[in-house]
């Protein structure tokens, strides 16, 4: 039985990623930049000067594989486009004889980049789903977590200050950006907030699937992590229905049984998306804030003495280190963007992290500012239908969380080298070790 489900696995594995990292590198021993921008550990690290040499041979640029922008108007074209749908699915758009392959090689696990999840559909599905968690992330319900969050910002930094007291040293990752928005969100679902480093370790596993050309170890874990997120949550679907709440969960639950708004995987799929991206990239915009305003103490003393330029300060680290570097679109029908003829079933990637860079529309683009005039034209948080359902949440818990953390230790410092999460399409730190040095009283 194992050896069969690794088997199965291992189809899987070579249908979505394995043929395409073969494709990859052979277009990067050709010289093709794009694909460089996929495996290349030193350009994903520092991704932004070869976001600038795509932009220079093109507003989009055909690699072989795809085609790739990183003009900001081509980019937000593409994403507001009724001409455009989500990118290729597994296994709805295969030729017939992959997809007896993929009947052999299983069930596809229900993950983010899978449908019925709503960064893998198109209306009207996306539309149905949507509609039942929109309320719950509406600006008046976003305002009326605020003092929450700030409470959570409080008790996560009173740990810090006993920490500080002992060696002075922290992790801002570990001890404090992923637990506030993972704190969050589990309570606004109704989620045990006990389980919120479980829910991190599986978020963490389910972001990479967001990935194409994945290593099979990375694969591997990937599966593993989001079986395991599903498995829990459908206990948790028995538990809401013993006990019912004023909960996102509690109304999902109620759309799949009573009224039959949904299907079981439905269900299931957008729970989970809706736990795992409410924290995945607010951990990141932290994470990055902070790092931003250790490295340009002129910006937080701005800040400091400005408090009112606090939420463009936000727009702007989502542009220069946007959370989200990359997504893809499909043509649906034959159309133009920009006057460029894109045929019907071509793939675009919009590179976000560089029309967030673009100095057509940001001048001096890699300078970091808090009080940059168009920081808000950023397009960190997608575009068109698919615009991020949490933007207004994220926006919200960042302010919150890297006030409180610069009010209470203004003199925060970098402790050693920091790391970056191994994802190319989340840009974020994993590990940002500090020296909290002396708080201040909360």
């Amino acid at each position: 039985m194992a050896g069969s489900r690794g088997v199965r696995r291992a189809l899987r594995w070579g249908l979505r990623h394995g043929m395409i990292r073969r494709a990859v590198r052979k277009q990067v021993a050709a010289g093709d930049l794009g694909a460089r921008l996929m495996i290349d550990p030193a350009v994903i690290a520092e991704p932004f000067a070869h976001y600038d040499e795509l932009r220079r041979r093109g507003p989009l640029v055909d690699t072989g594989l795809v085609r790739i922008s990183a003009h900001h108007d081509i980019v937000s074209a593409v994403l507001r486009s009724a001409d455009f749908g989500v990118a290729l699915r597994m296994p709805e758009d295969l030729p017939g004889i992959v997809k007896l392959a993929v009947k052999a090689g299983g069930r596809w696990p229900l993950g983010p980049v899978e449908p019925p999840s709503m960064l893998a559909v198109d209306p009207p599905d996306h539309t149905r789903y949507r509609k039942l968690v929109t309320r719950a992330f509406s600006a008046r319900a976003v305002a009326a977590l605020r003092t929450r969050t700030e409470q959570i910002a409080a008790e996560l930094l009173d740990g810090l200050t006993a920490r500080a007291a002992e060696d002075g040293r922290g992790d801002l990752i570990e001890d404090y950006a992923a637990l506030l928005p993972a704190t969050v969100i589990a309570e606004m679902l109704g989620a045990p907030v006990a389980m919120r480093r479980q829910f991190l370790e599986w978020g963490a596993g389910a972001a990479l699937s967001l990935d194409v050309g994945l290593s099979f170890r990375d694969f591997q874990r990937s599966e593993r992590d989001i079986d395991a997120l599903h498995s829990w949550m459908l206990g948790h679907f028995d538990e809401i229905r013993r006990d019912p709440a004023d909960t996102i969960l509690s109304t999902l639950v109620a759309a799949h049984d009573k009224d039959g708004a949904l299907t079981g995987d439905e269900l299931s799929s957008i729970a989970m998306l809706l736990l795992a991206a409410g924290f995945e990239t607010t951990v990141n915009l932290i994470g990055s804030g902070a790092g931003l305003l250790m490295a340009h103490p002129e910006q937080l003393a701005v800040l400091q003495a400005e408090p009112e330029h606090w939420s463009n300060a936000i727009d702007e680290m989502l542009r220069i280190e946007s959370p989200v570097q990359r997504t893809g679109r499909v043509a649906i029908r034959d159309t133009e963007v920009a006057g460029l003829a894109v045929p019907a079933g071509t793939s675009v990637v919009t590179l976000i992290g560089g029309a967030n860079r673009d100095p057509a529309v940001f001048p001096d683009p890699a300078r970091f500012d808090v009080t940059r005039p168009e920081a808000g034209q950023h397009v960190a948080f997608s575009g068109g239908v698919h615009y991020c359902l949490g933007a207004g949440l994220a926006r919200m818990e960042g302010e919150v969380a890297l006030r409180a953390l610069f009010d209470r230790f203004p003199r925060l410092a970098p402790a050693g080298p920091a790391h970056r999460r191994p994802t190319r399409v989340l840009r974020g730190y994993d590990s940002l070790p500090v020296t909290l040095r002396t708080p201040v009283s909360a």
